[in-house]
This record gives structure tokens, C-alpha cells and sequence, in this order.
């Protein structure tokens, strides 16, 4: 049994001597000019697009303020306030929102005190057959406040992919991603297919690595020029971006991969995102609250981040894992087309003494239980799907930059899980 109070005491410890002063004391970190450090990775792609909704022109204190995003001092606020300081695109909550039932009898195992402290938590939900069993919020959150999601965005991205698919709009999942964005010909995506960019097997030259400095990463410039300082889109820098690697060879996690398809979800529907996500899911899943993408720059040519920028309330992200439980139906209606949910979760093998052991479309697995699924974003957000109980959890969290704590969560989410009502 893991002694929560140790761990987190062993986690303070180590935030203390190791992550705070690369916010407190780095003066690269606080004064780095992405231009001058990634000259010739200008997006090449400028065609503009209308104007991006909730777009401010950021003021020297607001870029300072985003940069201080996973500050562990302040990130628990920052998470739910990213709307207040990144430009971004709403989400309607549907005309008629759906109550979600709730239900008595369920004791969550151990200590879940001493868990959610260790384990940074802001928010939590257990459902158990499509009620509420289970609800949590702390550090001043509230039902009705959005926390960002981070890459528990990509699993949005994919579901979207599968409307695109049985609709038409994307003829074949083969099909290279330079047929809908043909802005890619040339470049490290040409030739991709949008199988290889859902699998995250694009074999694009890019690590999911941010060295900022002097001589910043890749992945390090696009994030300060697109969502910093809003001076380029994320996606575009897919366009410039090298090949290391055949494609559908090698797994190489990289949220350029889903920034690209989910422009070519845009070209394949002729929507944006924020507009497919309202009218494809929010509304049929009956969300009761606005949700937003965070978006990218510059005015005029901004677009929802596809990668990383989805915000909802703790129970409309519940309301996306039901779907997924209940194979894309909703009350009766056929959301996601059949079989899509079981496809996005047939993973891939990894690394076996991993706790994501696998990944499938945008989707990990999480753990050893069989047929669980996961939803996962950085600094511990988590939508859980157990089909064997029929359980979905749903954890908000803020965990300090480099915490490393998918062993602990997986190990109690089992623990949820196995626990009968």
C-alpha cells in the first residue's frame, strides 16, 4: 500500500530543491525572445481566416503572466484561468443541457484524502453506470469553473477524426495528410498519412522537448511564438518541419502531429475546431457549461489549438469519457459513428514496465487493467475509462513541472474501479 502522506512529502521535497528556482531564478526563462532564438521557422502558411474570437494583443505583462502557465507557485490558478490570459476560441454549451443522474452507496478506497493531496488534485469524479457516485473540488474550484485540459484535448481531436471519417469529409484514414493540407507537400508531413499522425507515428524530425534559452528546441519556439506571443500558428510549423523516420515506423509522442491533424480536420470539413466541437459534440452531449480552445495568432489567422487548448468544466469532461463507455451513444443517439471508440482504443504495445504501457488513437493505456483506456494531459489531467465496471473518473490536477506520478494514479484509479458500489 503507497503511503500518500510520504509521497507527498518526498514530491515537496523535490519541487523545493529542483523545480522552483527554473521559475524563480532563470532569468532565460523569464526574458527569452522566441524570435531572436528561432529565426528561419516563420510560418510559411498566412492565409487568414476571419478574426479570431477573444483575441488580445499581448501586453508585456500578459506575456509574462502565460509564461508563468506551470509555475508549481501559481499554476494551480493558472489552470483554471487560462481564458482570463490566452487568446481563445469558445465552445457553446448545448441549447438544452442533460442533468446527469447521481447515485448513493459509494466509498472511495483508502485514503483519498492523503491520494488527492499527494497527487495535486483540483478536481475529481467517479460515475458508475453513467451516475455520479463520486465528487470532488478543491483549491477554490467550482462545478461550474473550466480547467485546461492539455493533451486530453487529443482524444477530443480523434473522436472529431471519426465524425469526419463516417461523414465522408475524410474518405479514408490512409489517405496522406497533403491531400486536405496541401500546404505539407515537401516538407517532414508529406507523404503522413492520417492513420501515422493519430498513432503519433508521423516520423516528423521533433522531440516533445521544451529547452528554452539561448538555442530553445523546436517544440520550445513553436510553443512561445504561437501561444505566448501569438506571432504564428502552431500547425504551421509542420510545414518547414524535417523527416527522421519512415512514417507508422517509430512512436514519438509530439503534439505537432495533432496540431497538423487537427488542420486537417479543419480543411476536410471546412469548420474550425471550436465550431466542429460545439455542433458535433458539446451540443449532442447535452454539455451544460461553455467550454473554450485556446487559440494561437496572429489576429486574423489565430486557430484553436488542437494539440493542448481544450478547457471544460469537471462534469462536461465526465460527459466525454460516458461517451466513449457507452461506444458513442448518447441517450439513445449514435454520436460517435460504431466502432470508432473501439478503434481509437486498440493500442499499440510500448514499453511494458511503463505505466502507459500503450497508445492507441490519441488515447493511452493507463495501467494494467484490461480494456481501461485513458485521456491524459499534462500535469495530471485524466479521464479514466473502465468498461469492465462501467466506470469513468475524471481528475483535474496541477502536478509541479517534471512530477512523475502515472503509478500512483493508475494504481488507485484500479483501485476505484474494483470498488463495487
Amino acid at each position: 500500500m503507497i503511503d500518500f502522506r510520504l509521497l507527498s512529502c518526498v514530491a515537496g521535497l523535490a519541487l523545493a530543491a529542483t523545480t522552483a528556482p527554473a521559475f524563480a531564478q532563470d532569468e532565460d526563462w523569464q526574458a527569452w525572445d522566441v524570435v531572436g532564438g528561432c529565426r528561419g521557422l516563420a510560418p510559411l502558411d498566412n492565409v487568414e481566416t476571419g478574426p479570431s474570437l477573444a483575441f488580445r494583443d499581448p501586453s508585456p505583462a500578459t506575456i509574462a503572466m502565460r509564461r508563468e502557465l506551470l509555475n508549481p507557485a501559481v499554476n494551480s490558478f493558472t489552470f483554471r484561468e487560462a481564458g482570463e490570459v490566452f487568446a481563445h476560441r469558445p465552445v457553446s454549451a448545448a441549447a438544452e443541457p442533460s442533468d446527469l443522474s447521481e447515485a448513493e452507496g459509494f466509498l472511495m478506497p483508502g485514503d483519498y484524502a492523503a491520494f488527492a493531496h499527494a497527487t495535486h488534485t483540483d478536481a475529481m469524479l467517479v460515475m458508475r453506470d453513467g451516475a455520479i457516485v463520486f465528487e470532488d473540488y478543491r483549491n477554490r474550484y467550482s462545478p461550474d469553473e473550466r480547467h485546461i485540459g492539455f493533451s486530453m484535448s487529443k482524444t477530443i481531436v480523434a473522436m472529431l477524426v471519426g465524425q469526419a471519417l463516417a461523414r465522408g469529409e475524410i474518405a479514408s484514414l490512409d489517405d496522406p495528410a497533403t491531400r486536405y493540407w496541401p500546404a505539407l507537400e515537401g516538407g517532414g508531413y508529406d507523404g503522413v498519412t492520417i492513420r501515422n499522425l493519430l498513432e503519433m507515428r508521423s516520423g516528423v524530425d521533433i522531440e516533445e522537448r521544451y529547452d528554452f534559452g539561448e538555442n530553445p528546441s523546436l517544440a520550445a519556439c513553436i510553443h512561445d511564438t504561437a501561444i505566448v506571443l501569438n506571432r504564428a500558428r502552431f500547425a504551421d510549423f509542420g510545414i518547414a518541419a524535417g523527416r527522421r523516420d519512415e512514417p507508422g515506423n517509430t512512436f514519438n509522442y509530439a503534439t505537432l502531429d495533432t496540431a497538423v491533424l487537427g488542420r486537417v480536420v479543419e480543411e476536410a470539413t471546412g469548420l474550425p475546431l471550436e465550431r466542429l466541437t460545439a455542433a458535433r459534440l458539446w451540443e449532442p452531449l447535452g454539455a451544460a457549461h461553455e467550454a473554450f480552445w485556446l487559440a494561437d495568432g496572429p489576429q486574423g489567422t489565430g486557430r484553436a489549438l488542437a494539440g493542448m487548448g481544450f478547457n471544460a468544466t469537471l462534469r462536461d469532461f465526465a460527459r466525454l469519457g460516458q461517451l466513449m463507455l457507452d461506444d458513442g451513444i448518447v441517450n439513445g443517439e449514435r454520436v460517435l459513428p460504431e466502432g470508432w471508440v473501439d478503434r481509437m482504443t486498440a493500442m499499440r504495445p510500448l514499453d511494458p514496465e511503463s505505466p502507459r504501457p500503450g497508445y492507441g488513437f490519441q488515447t493511452w493505456q493507463l495501467g494494467q487493467e484490461p480494456d481501461a483506456y485513458s485521456a491524459i494531459g499534462l500535469a495530471g489531467q485524466y479521464i479514466y475509462v473502465h468498461p469492465q465496471s462501467r466506470t469513468v473518473l475524471v481528475k483535474l490536477s496541477h502536478y509541479p513541472p517534471g512530477a512523475e506520478l502515472d503509478d500512483v494514479v493508475a494504481d488507485y484509479f484500479a483501485q476505484v474501479a474494483n470498488t463495487p458500489m
